[in-house]
């Protein structure tokens, strides 16, 4: 049984990818764009980021979001903006 929950904790030490923008409204709204569905938003950008942790906890009990994690490897990641 140990070796299950060990399994487990390897999931939620990992680092995930996440958009943050503050909005008009001042809230910031933030995004884990490898799973579908997991955003949030919070008054604070420590709550929001606090929030999205829980999202992503939660998102990650399904198999599916599991098998994403497990075969996300990142070699380089960027955020670019551009002006239209």
């Amino acid at each position: 049984m140990k070796s299950t929950a060990k399994k487990r904790i390897s999931f939620y030490n990992r680092n995930l990818p996440i958009f943050v923008e503050k909005g008009e409204d001042g809230f910031y709204v933030v995004e884990c764009p490898l799973f579908e569905g997991c955003y949030t938003q919070g008054k604070t950008l420590d709550e929001a980021l606090k929030n999205i942790r829980e999202v992503a906890a939660i998102i990650l009990e399904e198999r599916k979001a599991r098998t994403t994690l497990k075969e996300y490897r990142p070699e380089e990641l960027s955020m670019h903006t551009i002006r239209i």
